[in-house]
């Protein structure tokens, strides 16, 4: 079943406040493998203009994509979420998110689109601190895959060659992992 198109420039209300804990930053930043000291050491953040530790440029996806659960379980949006996968992910930002940080999300449905029979959800989440002030804006891509499969018609199976040898189709599998500001 299609998105409800009507649902392009729907906005939410922002979340709750998300505090950002410099144990947060560490733990992100060692999951990434990103040894910046500016996400570990408050002396280094400071040494670079810093008022504490700040967060690796992707940090805010937790904080955004969990702002955007309030899209995905809109019962009527009609988002079969056991279908979706991530499709892309990025971000501008006004400054880096610190600790300390008191954010709030606000998500809107910036477009709808269906592509060979499978549904784009295309999501913006501005981030503020607590006075107000923009911190990033985060855009998160979900594909709703077709619950019918491929509709080009292109075999998934494995084929045979000229000289009866099974090969597979491969398919390119590469990440567009987004930008960073």
């Amino acid at each position: 079943m299609a998105l409800d198109q009507s649902f392009v420039g729907r906005s939410y209300p922002p979340t709750a406040a998300y505090e950002v804990g410099r144990e947060k930053i560490r733990e992100f930043a060692e999951a990434i493998g990103d040894p910046n000291p500016a996400y570990t050491d408050p002396e280094a953040a400071k040494a670079l203009g810093h008022s504490d530790v700040i967060a690796p440029p992707t940090f805010a996806f937790a904080i955004t994509f969990q702002a955007a659960g309030v899209v995905i379980r809109d019962p009527e949006l009609g988002l079969d979420y056991s279908r979706v996968v991530h499709g892309d992910q990025r971000f501008a930002y006004t400054r880096p998110v610190r600790a300390g940080d008191r954010l709030t999300v606000a998500s809107t449905i910036e477009a709808i689109r269906s592509v060979a029979g499978n549904d784009i959800l295309d999501i913006r989440g501005e981030v503020h601190d607590e006075s107000g002030e923009h911190v990033v804006t985060g855009w998160t891509k979900l594909v709703a895959r077709s619950a019918g499969g491929a509709k080009s018609g292109a075999a998934d199976k494995s084929s045979t060659d000229a000289k009866g040898d099974a090969s597979e189709q491969g398919s390119d599998q590469g990440s567009d992992q987004g930008g960073e500001a």
